[in-house]
This record gives structure tokens, sequence and C-alpha cells, in this order.
């Protein structure tokens, strides 16, 4: 982790990125297109948005009840939309959520957009399938876009999440990716805490780094 953490604040690397991100970015996944603001977590950065997008695009999605929890950029949740889900795409970030509603209408796509942290805004909390692309690196976050990439110094996005899988959630398929660049021991400690399981799903290996798919489970 501390690897990382360097690298994305080493002072060239952060400098490249404020030049690449001063404007809204393209992003394209199977015939959808998106327009993505500079204070969005951005997927080009990552592998895991485009790991998750490959991973549901063989399900069988039609008339499925699909959360995709702190969507971001929520090409995830305009792809599901896409292969028939009825989607619910939820964050904390207002400028994603208004970038969202502008590229689902630009695509066709429907899907109800909420902003809320984790479950709290969420009226209905039964879904088929719940799609986690999480912050995992322990730093209190500073700021709204810190919020994409921070957990909090003890891991609180962990507990709040674990605990209201346990007890206010109803779910058949809960799936959260995370890179063996973050504390996957102590995650899934939290995760045991709460009585929810972790089972590996899918591994993913490049040159860069090893991210795993897991299934969570009461």
């Amino acid at each position: 982790m501390r690897n990382f953490i360097k690298k994305i604040t080493h002072p060239f690397l952060k400098y490249a990125l404020k030049v690449y991100y001063y404007k809204p970015r393209k992003y394209y996944y199977d015939s959808i297109s998106i327009e993505i603001h500079p204070k969005v977590f951005p997927p080009h950065l990552t592998f895991s948005t485009k790991i998750l997008l490959d991973f549901i695009q063989p399900l069988d999605l039609k008339d499925k009840t699909f959360l995709e929890l702190g969507c971001g950029s929520g090409i995830i949740s305009l792809s599901a939309a896409k292969k028939g889900a009825s989607v619910t795409a939820t964050d904390i970030n207002q400028i994603a959520l208004l970038y969202l509603e502008k590229n689902a209408k630009k695509n066709h796509l429907s899907i109800t957009i909420l902003e809320s942290d984790l479950f709290d805004s969420l009226e209905k909390k039964s879904f088929d399938y719940i799609i986690i692309n999480p912050p995992y690196y322990p730093k209190n976050p500073k700021n709204i876009v810190e919020k994409a990439w921070f957990c909090g110094a003890n891991f609180e996005y962990f507990e709040k999440l674990f605990h209201q899988l346990k007890h206010q959630v109803h779910f058949q398929n809960t799936l959260m990716i995370l890179s063996e660049d973050c504390a996957i021991e102590r995650i899934s400690d939290i995760a045991q805490k709460y009585l929810l399981s972790f089972e590996t799903v899918l591994l993913n290996e490049n040159f860069a780094e090893k991210n795993y798919i897991y299934s969570i489970s009461k």
C-alpha cells in the first residue's frame, strides 16, 4: 500500500494527473460512452473498473435488481442497465451523480440515481446483485475526492459497510473487488466480525498487480 501511495503522491505523477484530468475525460465500454468529471474516480487510472465490467458482462442480469454502491463514473451501472437489469446507482459525490444522469440520458439507458452514504438513504434494501469497488487505503480522507481512495485510518468504511450488509440488507450476490496492494486480511477480518464470509471468485493478474473479486455472503 505504501508503494502505491508514494506513486500517486509523487510530485511528478501528481502534476501529470492534474494536467490530464484538468477537464472531463471520456471512457468507453461495450458501445457505452461516458464523460467523467475530474473530481470523480477515474476508471482510466486503475484496472478494477474494467475487471468488474468484464466479470458482469456474461451474467444474465435481465430483470434482476442491481445496485452499484459508490458508483463513481457509473459505467458499471450503465452496462448492467444495458443488459436489462433494474439498476440503482449511489454515491456521496454529487458531481458524479450529475454526470451519471447526463451519461445515462446520452446512452438512452434508465437507472435510479441516488445520493447515499453506503445504504443510509436507500429505502429499498433488497437486491439480486450488489457491486462494490471500495476505497481501501487506510487514511482519513480530507475531501470528497479522497473518499474514493481512502477508507479511514481505522477502516471505518468497511466497519459500516459490513455492519449494514449483515443487519440491514437482503442480497443474493454481493461482489467486491480488492487489489493485492491493500490490507485484504484486515478487511476480511472485519467482515468475519460481522459473520460475513469472503470467497474468491476471480483472480486477475497482470504485469502491475493482482486483483481479486470476492463474493460476500451471510
